[in-house]
């Protein structure tokens, strides 16, 4: 929520212009502090302690609601985990406050819940960024619109983001994944801000990348994946519509927050530090899409870049895996939290 004017407006969306050389370096004002707070994720740990810049919520700090069967009639509802992810980044800029969304969930209502036992107020956002178009980053919007009406807010997301897509596994039937509508989202009041080339929101402080450069020659993006264009099925591996947030906290560096990071957490990473010209990598947070069979066999390999690049907070979560948060753990065991719903970083 925008607490003051002082760090001047949010909006409009600045874009790099869409004639912008391929390694063009953009400049991304320092902010006094994020804050990042996990609204839905695969994993809730009701005794996982704070660490770091981790705050984890107690039951004391949920909400209270009612309990039919509870004396008083009363209870705590605990927060809610799914197959998902969405974030709030509050970005701190000497007086001012500011609230931006970055991605929703895989349910309509686990998001919206679980910002309501935190006790956040939902009509606080200011601005949405999608990573992708897959449902389990999307669908939460539903109970958002129904929790504040009309918002008429920006919608960030690549122009990709609207491919009809479906995955095929050896061996089994192709399986749909659900499209996006535009029009219900313009009906619902949001404005939609389409870009392929990086953008600003918050005069200059918030970079969203927009597509990624793909430069580590390992990460595959997503080869399951096909994408239904000009009636026909074709290959869409690469999941062009990932995208990041990038912000620059002073005097410690660049926060990287991805939502599955299909264009590769290596090339994401290396990409903030790319455009931005700034060195030092401070955090890396959200999804790495490392788990499972076929991504497994890159976890070494992710591993050693990442420690070139010496991140001092890491949080892998959602679709990173087990097998790769354990490999992180080992690696990095000063700089890895892990992620579960409700954690409040301070970075």
């Amino acid at each position: 929520m925008c607490t003051s004017a002082g760090a001047g407006p949010l909006f409009p969306v600045t874009a790099v212009r869409a004639d912008a050389p391929p390694r063009l370096r953009v400049p991304l004002e320092p902010v006094d502090q994020v804050t990042i707070t996990t609204l839905v994720d695969n994993n809730v740990d009701l005794f996982a302690p704070s660490v770091g810049p981790a705050t984890r919520p107690s039951i004391g700090d949920y909400v209270p609601g009612p309990g039919p069967l509870f004396e008083d009639n009363w209870n705590y509802a605990g927060l809610i985990a799914e197959h998902g992810f969405s974030a709030l980044v509050t970005v701190t800029v000497g007086d001012a406050r500011h609230d931006v969304l970055f991605d929703t969930g895989i349910s309509p209502d686990a998001m919206v819940t679980n910002m309501r036992r935190l006790g956040i107020d939902p009509g606080g956002v200011e601005a949405i960024v999608l990573s992708h178009g897959h449902f389990d980053h999307v669908t939460g919007l539903d109970g958002f619109v129904r929790a504040v009406g009309r918002a008429g807010l920006p919608v960030i997301i690549h122009p990709e983001f609207w491919s009809r897509r479906r995955v095929v596994f050896p061996g089994r039937d192709p399986v749909e994944l659900p499209t996006t509508s535009r029009r219900a989202l313009e009906g619902a009041g949001f404005t939609i801000i389409e870009e392929r080339q990086p953008s600003f929101l918050l005069a200059g402080r918030v970079l969203i990348t927009g597509e990624v450069d793909r430069t580590s020659g390992f990460e595959p993006g997503f080869p399951p994946q096909q994408a239904l264009r000009d009636g026909r099925w074709e290959p869409d591996p690469l999941v062009l519509d990932d995208q990041a947030l990038i912000v620059n906290v002073r005097d410690k560096g660049l926060v990287v927050l991805t939502g599955c990071g299909h264009a590769g957490i290596v090339n994401i990473t290396r990409y903030a530090r790319q455009l931005t010209g700034v060195d030092t990598v401070h955090a890396v947070m959200g999804g790495f899409h490392l788990g499972g069979p076929l991504f497994e066999p890159l976890i070494p390999r992710v591993v050693a870049e990442l420690a070139q690049l010496s991140p001092s907070v890491i949080v892998p979560g959602h679709c990173t895996g087990w097998a790769a948060q354990r490999a992180l753990a080992d690696q990095f065991p000063a700089a890895f939290i892990q992620s579960t719903v409700g954690t409040r970083f301070q970075l």
